[in-house]
């Protein structure tokens, strides 16, 4: 059988790799009779042969094949989407064995259209793990660029634009693949990106890649200012309480380094982390800030001031969580977030947890939650003043990051911890309702982890003569990305609050 011997430039171009497959498969040539090659491939065992034995150029063969069949009538089929998109990333790579792979993919495409859904397949798991390669490479390299500004005796510019040099070095093919992420990112200067594998240029109009006949371009010893900047950075963000050296050297390899400013600082940086540790840990503040001291022990007044209430009342109860220590919540959070409404009602609302602005003021649902919760609740009729309004959880659970605290979702285990608190709180106001707003409600009101999907608009009998109704809470409607989707969980939450409104008009 003839050999057919393809070269190709072999940068990455899916064109140019479409075209020489689509001419093999239009002549029903195997994968085992084509010899691929790339002139850019190093390994490349056949870029230098001449006259291979039993093997012809593409040309050759189709010399002879064309005169006997026109070109419309060669036959064709139509190829996933997804082969397009994973033959872009894997003709990228730098194994010489890509172009082969990805033509016996295509070949077997032809009677096996589910075969890319097939990861146990040898060489669909070995094409996935080229594309992988292929992206965590090209990552790397918009992590990685550092540009240099150069002065405009080297770059010939008018001087209307400033521009910029970087030199990365990639595994792969990629610069044509990443330059227009950085044409977009750094749309308003001039730069060319320089590697071993291509060079990308912008100049404000035109995005260029080129290729060099050899792969030796020399990298450039320049140095600026921003040198220092990018040093003086990286110091400021090393935090050595979360040093791990092998998780950074994974996301840093040592091999991107010596094109880094900031990589000379590294190993500094790790020889005193520890001594920086014990002198963050003495220095650390022993009180929380003066605000939410005050918070708190405006609180705290607020309970022991005048007569104790009487046993047995909603006000009894909250004054005894006032001084909560069931988990560690209380240790964070500035005060006890009890609830609001008639002790005599016959709906009980249940949130997940106060939020900041709860946790600062002391009362339930006024943050942004809250609001969206008596917006929707009043389009649904349901009058907020005849609910009582409470929480599963009743500390602020939070992370900090920088001046704000961020909302975390309580565990397991602290759920249980304050369900303490909401099972006094049903045996004393006795509704006939319970709306368990969102899944943490939902575990504490049934005492079992639920999910929140099986019992979304239904009514669930609890005994006592006691029916549970589940949503969402509020908090998930404001998180929502998608303006369509918000306005569409927004009116499945304002149906679920009529719901409950018609419910409570038959109690």
């Amino acid at each position: 059988m003839t050999r057919i011997r393809i070269s190709l430039e072999g940068v990455g171009a899916l064109d140019e790799w479409r075209q020489a497959a689509r001419g093999l498969i239009a002549r029903a040539i195997p994968p085992e009779a084509v010899d691929w090659t790339s002139r850019r491939d190093a390994t490349d065992l056949f870029a230098d042969s001449e006259g291979l034995s039993g093997s012809a150029p593409l040309s050759t063969v189709q010399a002879a094949t064309d005169a006997s069949r026109p070109q419309e009538a060669m036959p064709s089929f139509a190829v996933p989407r997804d082969f397009i998109t994973l033959a872009e990333a894997v003709l990228c790579h730098s194994d010489p064995s890509r172009f082969d792979l990805l033509y016996r993919l295509l070949w077997r495409l032809r009677g096996q259209r589910d075969l890319l859904a097939d990861v146990s397949d040898p060489e669909v798991a070995r094409a996935l793990a080229l594309a992988k390669s292929v992206r965590r490479d090209a990552h790397k390299m918009t992590a990685f660029v550092r540009f240099k500004e150069l002065a405009p005796d080297e770059t010939g510019s008018d001087g209307n634009r400033r521009r910029f040099f970087a030199w990365f070095e990639p595994d792969h093919y990629i610069v044509a693949r990443t330059a227009p992420f950085f044409e977009r990112r750094f749309n308003d200067m001039d730069w060319i990106i320089a590697t071993p594998k291509g060079t990308a240029a912008w100049n404000g109009e035109r995005l260029s890649v080129t290729y060099d006949s050899h792969e030796t371009v020399p990298r450039p010893d320049l140095t600026d200012d921003a040198d220092g900047l990018w040093r003086t950075y990286f110091r400021n963000i090393f935090n050595p309480a979360r040093l791990k050296v092998k998780a950074m050297q994974a996301e840093m390899p040592k091999k991107y380094w010596k094109n880094l400013p900031e990589a000379a600082l590294i190993p500094e940086l790790i020889a005193g982390a520890e001594a920086r540790v014990r002198e963050m840990a003495a220095r650390a503040p022993t009180h929380p800030p003066a605000f939410h001291a005050g918070a708190g022990r405006k609180a705290r007044e607020n309970v022991v001031e005048g007569e104790a209430p009487p046993e047995g009342t909603i006000e009894a109860l909250r004054s005894a969580a006032a001084s909560c220590t069931r988990c560690p919540l209380h240790c964070n959070a500035t005060q006890t977030v009890f609830s609001e409404g008639p002790d005599d009602a016959k709906v009980m609302v249940v949130g997940e947890q106060p939020g900041d602005q709860e946790d600062l003021a002391g009362r339930p649902f006024i943050g942004p939650a809250g609001r969206m919760f008596d917006k929707v609740a009043q389009e649904a009729g349901l009058a907020r003043d005849g609910l009582y309004v409470t929480n599963a959880v009743k500390h602020f659970k939070y992370e900090p990051r920088g001046k704000r605290r961020l909302h975390k979702t309580p565990n397991a285990g602290e759920i249980r911890a304050c369900r303490w608190w909401l099972t006094g709180e049903i045996a004393i106001v006795k509704p006939k309702l319970i709306v368990a707003m969102g899944a943490t409600a939902l575990t504490s009101v049934m005492n079992h982890t639920e999910k929140l999907a099986d019992h979304r608009g239904r009514f669930t009998e609890l005994g006592e003569g006691r029916t549970l109704y589940t949503t969402v809470h509020p908090s998930y409607l404001l998180r929502l990305p998608d303006e369509a989707r918000r306005q569409e969980e927004i009116a499945r939450f304002r149906a679920d609050l009529a719901a409950v409104k018609e419910a409570q008009a038959r109690l």
